[in-house]
């Protein structure tokens, strides 16, 4: 991949974004700044809004861009945190991404659960730590690329992993599973064909991804995970596809995308984040084959 195809662009991505050409993009992984939760470099960066309602306006500002610059069947796969405030959860997700769904008509398709396993510790004491955020998974059209494939799991079922009752012993079996519940319309169950009910490749990926915190020596916060962002740009586009981060911060997607083979488009409205992001490119580079 020619380093050119990867573009890092200084600016308001609410002005950045009318520059870009309608249907060029397959796909948008992002993680915008949460509604009140650091100090932002500029009191116009979004963010630092004074109601969490005007929060959500701004962000619908951005993504009505995204939605015209991404192709016909292109997804949108969106990380945000939660709120409190006053003692109350905000559900600022949520807002979010039915406002987008709502007001945008944007297609919600998936909410995934992204588990923390390092989660900062909390005193809090009146109510349960918190140890997730949300990814919400988005299309522009009833029909928009997938692919399944790619991000597959490792089977559970026929594993010592596997919680099920007596576990083997149902395979092959004749009415091994009659129950009359979730699985009561599965004849391939019933009818002892498991076989065919798993996917050689492995299982249909889940809704919960337990991904680890990731920190970036050149970054005072947590940044985006490889991990979480690699998951998003194989389902959601091919190589050589284009990404888009508005947010890009120091980044993590346009590395991942780069490593991935796909091209990225990333913007970011502080320069030294700008800066961070193209020297992390720069140093994938080399590893590309």
């Amino acid at each position: 991949m020619n380093r050119t195809e990867t573009w890092i662009i200084k600016g308001d991505c609410r002005e950045v974004l009318k520059k870009i050409a309608t249907g060029s993009v397959r796909a948008v992984v992002t993680s915008p700044p949460y509604y009140q939760q650091r100090n932002y470099e500029g009191e116009a960066e979004i963010g630092n809004e004074a109601t969490v309602e005007e929060y959500v306006n701004q962000l619908c500002l951005v993504f009505e861009q995204c939605k015209r610059i991404l192709a016909d069947d292109g997804t949108v796969w969106l990380n945000l945190g939660d709120k409190y405030k006053d003692t109350r959860l905000l559900g600022v997700p949520w807002r979010v991404a039915l406002a987008l769904q709502n007001d945008l008509g944007f297609y919600l398709r998936s909410d995934v659960i992204w588990y923390k396993p390092n989660a900062m510790p909390s005193s809090v004491k009146n109510r349960p730590t918190t140890d997730h955020e949300y990814i919400f998974m988005l299309s522009k059209g009833r029909k928009y690329y997938y692919d399944a494939d790619s991000i597959r799991e490792e089977h559970v079922t026929f594993t010592e992993k596997s919680q099920m009752k007596g576990g083997r012993n149902h395979f092959g079996k004749r009415n091994g599973t009659p129950e009359n519940g979730k699985n009561g319309g599965n004849s391939n169950l019933h009818n002892a064909r498991w076989d065919q009910a798993f996917h050689p490749k492995g299982r249909n990926k889940r809704t919960v991804w337990e991904i680890p915190l990731s920190k970036f020596p050149e970054a005072h916060f947590a940044v985006f995970p490889e991990a979480l962002v690699e998951t998003c740009i194989k389902a959601g586009s091919a190589k050589g596809d284009i990404i888009l981060d508005p947010f890009i911060g120091s980044g993590t997607t346009a590395v991942v995308a780069t490593k991935l083979g796909r091209r990225c488009i990333g913007i970011d409205a502080v320069e030294k984040y700008c800066e961070m992001a193209r020297r992390r490119i720069h140093e994938t580079q080399p590893m590309l084959i």
